[in-house]
């Protein structure tokens, strides 16, 4: 894949990645619920957001050195196995999509329930938060790493930069007006169909590096 290609793919999966309501919504609900100004709720909603990109940032250079070394020996990996990899995993996204109410497939932690218990401080939920979004990687991204790494330390890198800072300023955007009164967009479709999204993004980037990477 060229590098424009990989900067493209990265920023569409980052905002894709920003926008589902399940990184953002229970911060809002949460933050009303414990009566935060917007200062403390965006402040918490970095600290969390932060704690997710780090943990996908840092599983992801690993498979990115992985596939750089591989790529160096075997072209396989960059033309064939990486978008493979991501045509597959956009499959199993699209048929994961039939089954509408199974568990998200970040598997963050249950934010109802730091809801209902008033009496944790707000010291613990934010450590309840940050720790459970610290385990729970993207794995859409992750996978891109591998495809990124054809060219080197530079696709590694432009895609780290651009999902961190994308994810982490999506998400201050959306947690931002969804305080200020705007939460009752329809965001339902996202919601309901983030696999289903993701999927066909991942599907789509595997056949352009497929036939013109």
């Amino acid at each position: 894949m060229t590098y424009i290609q990989i900067l493209i793919g990265s920023v569409l999966l980052s905002i894709i990645h920003a926008s589902i309501p399940n990184h953002w919504m229970p911060l809002i609900a949460i933050g009303k619920t414990e009566k935060w100004n917007v200062r403390d709720t965006l402040s918490i909603t970095a600290i969390t957001g932060i704690a997710h990109t780090l943990s996908t940032i840092i599983i992801g250079i690993f498979i990115g050195i992985l596939g750089y070394k591989l790529s160096s020996t075997y072209q396989f990996v960059t033309k064939i196995a990486a978008p493979l990899i991501l045509i597959t995993l956009g499959l199993i996204y699209i048929i994961l999509e039939r089954k509408q109410n199974q568990h998200h497939h970040h598997h963050h932690i249950n934010t109802d329930e730091l809801i209902h218990k008033k009496n944790k401080s707000k010291t613990a939920i934010i450590t309840t938060l940050a720790i459970g979004m610290f385990f729970s990687p993207c794995i859409e991204i992750e996978a891109y790493y591998l495809t990124a790494s054809s060219i080197g330390w530079l696709g590694i890198i432009t895609v780290s930069v651009i999902y961190f800072f994308i994810t982490i300023i999506g998400m201050l955007l959306l947690v931002y007006f969804g305080t200020k009164g705007l939460e009752k967009l329809n965001f339902h479709f996202m919601e309901h169909h983030e696999k289903l999204v993701s999927g066909v993004t991942l599907v789509i980037l595997g056949i352009i590096a497929f036939f013109i990477g």
